[in-house]
């Protein structure tokens, strides 16, 4: 669609004009070199299709847009860290490309451009733009600590899982939607709108990127299949199998969990047997089109019956398509 490519292309080229700051040059070339590696742009993007259900000057709020995607970059930055993560997007991670300290220093001073990003707003909205985005910000840490304490802790509840990767992933998507409302001035009850949107379809996002992993077309996933399985992640997948399941199965998931030598693609394959068992697969894609139709439900919930509306729908229905 001609739309998007254009808001595509306004991005990248606000992106490249972005320098963030000059010396020294070791703080601010990882920052240049991890937003310049691409990648869907989903959070500007939807900062600009929300924006666009009100106003027609679109490209006017293109820097704002890229603040949002600044900050996701900030987040992936120190996660890649956490994570020991040697690539992100095909290429060296910044904290392998640089060092650890680099990496973490840099991501501090992003954030701290990210609020300059927003400095050029009038009072009013900048304001109500930073309240939204303090707040967002901080629930983004939260979730990621909740995912770190997860990994130590032995039992995790679906509702807890839920709560982390509201946080962690799906808070940033209601936040980029909510920003395009508040800087087109939109009425209360569509700002509120459009940021449920976009923290619903976050976690059905999640909640498939957690059935992709075990059961994608591994042709089309990009990356191992199982991965979270091998890593005993605990996964809407997992959680809702260590509730469901009793006798036999129960005692084999149990084996496979607590095994510390083991084959992988036998352990991928075991699992997945026992989720097949306790129909996991269907107990998540259930999950998951509940979550996306309570998004949908609040963006059908704006009184506005537009193209742009269409437009947006239609983007996040082919982001909901995808396979990989």
């Amino acid at each position: 669609m001609q739309q998007l490519k254009t808001y595509h292309s306004l991005l990248e080229k606000e992106i490249a004009k972005q320098k963030y700051g000059k010396q020294p040059a070791s703080l601010y070339e990882p920052i240049r070199y991890l937003m310049g590696l691409g990648g869907k742009r989903l959070r500007p993007m939807l900062a600009l299709l929300s924006y666009s259900l009100y106003k027609t000057d679109t490209p006017s709020v293109v820097p704002y847009a890229v603040a949002v995607e600044a900050f996701h970059n900030f987040t992936l930055m120190h996660d890649d860290i956490m994570d020991k993560a040697p690539l992100r997007r095909g290429k060296q991670t910044v904290h392998e490309k640089w060092n650890v300290n680099t990496a973490i220093i840099s991501g501090d001073v992003m954030v701290v451009k990210v609020y300059e990003m927003f400095t050029s707003l009038e009072p009013v909205i900048l304001q109500r733009v930073l309240k939204a985005f303090s707040q967002c910000a901080a629930e983004v840490c939260e979730g990621q600590q909740w995912d770190m304490e997860f990994e130590i802790t032995e039992k995790v509840t679906e509702a807890q899982y839920i709560n982390m990767i509201r946080q962690k992933t799906a808070v940033l998507l209601g936040f980029s939607l909510e920003l395009g409302a508040i800087l087109a001035g939109a009425p209360d009850e569509d700002r509120v709108a459009l940021r449920d949107f976009g923290t619903n379809i976050g976690i059905g996002f999640q909640l498939k990127d957690d059935l992709l992993d075990a059961y994608a077309d591994p042709e089309k996933f990009g990356k191992q299949i199982g991965g979270d399985i091998i890593a005993n992640k605990k996964t809407f997948l997992l959680i809702k199998a260590c509730e469901k399941a009793t006798g036999k199965t129960k005692r084999e998931l149990t084996e496979w969990l607590t095994a510390s030598k083991f084959n992988k693609n036998k352990k991928v394959a075991a699992v997945k047997s026992i989720y097949d068992t306790l129909g996991i697969p269907e107990l998540t894609q259930k999950k998951v089109d509940q979550f996306f139709k309570k998004g949908f439900d609040s963006l059908d919930r704006l009184a506005i019956n537009t193209e742009a509306k269409a437009v947006l729908r239609r983007y996040a229905e082919a982001l909901i398509e995808r396979q990989s």
